[in-house]
Parts: structure tokens; sequence; C-alpha cells
């Protein structure tokens, strides 16, 4: 009996999803003063509204299963107040349209669109959204897609005004991906929201192109940072797999690890940085393989009592400083004979194993002194200090501890991204 109940129930359903599915329509929203929000709130669930080239007077509320499909050429605009659309049911699919008038209140969280936490497979698909202070804000949303958007937001406010291109909280199963974000604040602000993949995104003219924090397992691939104040932040999470982005010319950090574990960070790259090509602070058990920094002030500033780190196979090309470490113990920078490579070293490789026939330290005495002690800087070219400089290079005892390569790479080609896409990892330059 139980079983046919079930069956029952099943069938039941099943006609109700088909008796759905026959009676949706397809409406075209005619050029006419508020003809898109009588449309909305006409239309039946299921159904099709399809958007003209012209120009539809917003805001506008999607509270049940529809579909708003334009041209491209398409526009949604708010009053300058509020959301622009705002979506509380699932299955709703926005597509094709320019989304533009939000407005400016940051604590309001005014959107181009807004997905609310009752809504769930929402697709955001091939959208323009220009000068709104939140381009997408996923407020709970579950099984969102992002996808093939162009995002500008705002320059003409203060930086603490300003709002990112999508903004995420608890938002688990979604996927943004190979959307063009810029101006605003950050790409794109996640907070206190797991299970997610950002994929092939591009980040210009941002504080930060990608700033999460609290947010565990969640894959950030074939993602590329151009020109932005910071490129790549994760701070309080766990879980991340980060492999097969690009920094490039970001001005202060290319990647910045604030109390991340358990990451796997591979095939990255950092290209004519500026302050820091990689900044550990407080981060443990992380993997941090195949990656190449170049031309940055500092290829990697490793501190605050991370521990269990792995540091492999990793090219640092033409730092100003390769590693700054402040500590006085010794951290192995290889794994399984299997070390980084090193522009500056000078080696030799008898046995032609790849490998140098000796360990690299980056860092000595003078290092550390000048570091605690800037002014320290002055007696550099003194020939106390080179004194120093040449001893602790012909008896590395005298060393105060600090990072040591014992088995140095002869060639940087199996670091970046050349390396991470031979790995199957895209991206998309």
């Amino acid at each position: 009996m139980m079983r046919a109940v079930l069956l029952f129930g099943t069938g039941l359903f099943l006609f109700a999803q088909a008796l759905q599915g026959a009676l949706a329509a397809e409406v075209r929203v005619p050029d006419e003063p508020g003809a898109l929000i009588a449309a909305v709130g006409q239309a039946e669930p299921g159904d099709v509204l399809r958007l003209g080239d012209v120009r539809y007077d917003g805001p506008i509320l999607i509270d049940k299963a529809l579909s708003l499909v334009g041209t491209g050429n398409s526009t949604v605009a708010g009053p300058g107040s509020g959301t622009v659309i705002a979506i509380t049911s699932g299955d709703v699919l926005v597509q094709g349209i320019r989304v533009e008038g939000s407005g400016q209140r940051l604590n309001d969280l005014d959107s181009g669109i807004a997905i609310a936490r009752s809504a769930r497979n929402v697709r955001i698909l091939d959208n323009r959204l220009e000068g709104n202070l939140i381009g997408i804000d996923v407020q709970g949303g579950q099984d969102v897609e992002i996808r093939g958007n162009r995002i500008v937001g705002r320059n003409d406010l203060r930086k603490s005004e300003r709002g990112p291109g999508i903004y995420v909280w608890n938002a688990p199963g979604l996927l943004v991906e190979d959307n063009d974000i810029a101006r605003g604040r950050d790409g794109v602000f996640i907070t206190t929201s797991n299970h997610a993949v950002y994929r092939n995104n591009r980040f210009s003219e941002l504080r930060f192109a990608f700033h999460s924090m609290y947010a565990n397992d969640i894959e950030v691939t074939g993602n590329v940072s151009r020109g932005n104040d910071m490129g790549f932040a994760f701070m309080y999470s766990r879980k991340l797999r980060i492999s097969g982005n690009l920094s490039e010319q970001d001005r202060t950090h290319g990647f910045f690890l604030n109390f991340a574990n358990q990451a796997e960070i591979a095939g990255n790259e950092v290209r004519d940085g500026g302050e820091k090509c990689l900044f550990v602070y407080n981060s443990n058990k992380n993997r941090i393989a195949d990656n190449r920094f170049a031309g940055c002030g500092i290829g990697i500033h490793f501190t605050a009592g991370s521990e269990g780190n792995v540091v492999s196979g990793n090219a640092f090309m033409g730092n100003r400083t390769q590693v700054k470490y402040v500590g006085t113990r010794w951290i192995e920078w290889s794994e399984s004979g299997r070390g980084n490579y090193w522009s500056e070293q000078v080696a030799f490789d008898i046995d032609g194993d790849g490998i140098a026939d000796s360990p690299y330290r980056p860092n000595d005495l003078v290092d550390q002194i000048t570091w605690s002690q800037p002014m320290a800087k002055l007696l550099m070219g003194s020939p106390a200090v080179q004194l120093i400089r040449w001893s602790q290079s012909r008896f590395p005892g005298l060393l105060p501890g600090g990072v040591v390569d014992s088995h140095p790479l002869m060639s940087p080609v199996s670091a970046g991204l050349s390396a991470s896409s031979s790995k199957g990892t895209t991206n998309d330059m």
C-alpha cells in the first residue's frame, strides 16, 4: 500500500510539472511605459518574457519561475535607488540584458541583480551590468550560475563606498565563470560561503580582484587579474584549490594568504608585480607548488608562524628580494629531492639531473638585521657588512636560521601557467 501511495504521489508531481510546462507561454514585452513591470506581474510560472532592443523601466521583482531574455541590446533601468532586478524565486533565467540604475546605499546592498536566499537554480547569463553599486548580489541563493557577464562598477565614489562586482554570502553550489569585471571595490567578494567554483574570470581597475573570507572548499582556477591594487586574497579559509591563475602588474600583492589552511596553490603565475608576489601570514599545511613568481619587490614574504607548508617546484625570477623570512629556525623548501628555481643562484649540475649540486639559502644575517632595523641599510656598503656576508657564504654554520632549499632546480620550465595548462587547467589570457 505504501509503495502504491508513493508511486501515485510521484506520478501526480510529474503530471503537475508537465502541465506547468504545457501552460508556459512566450511573451514579447512591448515598448511601453511600465510594460516590463506589468508583464512580470501577470506572467505564469515557467513563462519566457522576451525583451526588444529598447529600454524598460525598473525596478522589477521576480517572485516566480521565469525566463527574462533580451537581445543583448535590451535594457532594464532602475530609478537610481534600490535594486534593479530582485529575484526571490527559484528556476529563474536572466539573459542578454543590460542592467543599470541601482541605488548607492551600500548598507542596503543596492545592486543591479540581487538573488535572495529563497532562490535556487538561478542562472544569470551573458548580461551587461554597468554603473551599479553592486553588480550581482548572491545573498543565500543555492546552485546559482553566473556566467558570461560584463560587470562595470563605479569609480566615482570613495573606495569605502564602492561595492563589489559580485558579492557572495552563504551560496553553496555557486558557479562564477567567464565574467569580465572592472571598477568598483572588489571583483568578487565572498564572506561565509562554501562549496563553489570561480573559473576563467577577468578582473581590472579594482582594489582586490578576488577577495574571500571564511570560504571553505572553493575552487579558484584560470582567472586573470591585471592592474589591480591586489590580485587574489584568501583569508580565514581552508581546503582551497587555487590553480592556473595569473596576476599581472598588480600593485601590492599577487597572492595573499592570511589564516588560509590546507590549500593547494599550484601552477599560478605573477608577472611584473608590485610589492610582493606572494604573502603568507599564519597559514598552515598548504602546498605551494609549480608557481612562477617574477618581477616583484619580494618574491615570497613568509611570516607569523606559518607551519607545515610544502614549497616545491616554484620559479622565483628577477625579484629584488626572493624571500623575506624573519625567523631563527630552519625551514626546508624542497620535497622528495625537488626544490625550486632561483634566478640569481649560480650553481653547477655535474651529474645532469636538473638539480643544483649545492643548497640555496636566500637570506643571511644582514637581511635579518635590515628587516628589523631599517636604518641599518645605511651601512650596506661598509667593509664590515661585506665581511659578514662573505664569512656566512663560506661558513653556513654562522647563518641564523631561515629558508634553505637543499635541492634547487636548474630550470624554471615546469613552473607557472604552462605547467598548469599541461595538467588540464584552462586559462583565458
